[in-house]
């Protein structure tokens, strides 16, 4: 049997879930990548020592926004801004035409 493997890794998918919901709880995010809620907390301060977020507590939970203008860290990507990414998911949720989703 193949060895299972994606495309993005666990950073990119925390990062994916914090866009589309700046108020998510870690634990919500640990429940939808599929890894604790440990290891969610040290990518969330991975992103955030990297600059690619911030945090700001409001009250008894944490509201999150993502720097959408830094640039990947790789050099492959670095002439990519986090931005597309979370544009190009965005997009995902309408159809395209010819993808066969009706619309």
């Amino acid at each position: 049997m193949a060895e299972q493997w994606t495309l993005l890794t666990n950073h990119g998918r925390v990062l994916l879930i914090i866009a589309s919901d700046p108020d998510v709880r870690l634990r919500d995010v640990a429940s939808s990548v599929g890894i604790t809620e440990r290891s969610v907390q040290m990518i969330v301060a991975d992103l955030e020592e990297a600059g690619y977020i911030s945090r700001e507590r409001r009250g008894r939970r944490n509201h999150y926004a993502v720097n959408s203008g830094k640039h990947f860290r790789h050099p492959h990507e670095a002439g990519h801004r986090v931005g597309e990414l979370l544009d190009l998911f965005n997009a995902s949720d309408t159809p395209a035409p010819g993808d066969g989703r009706a619309g």
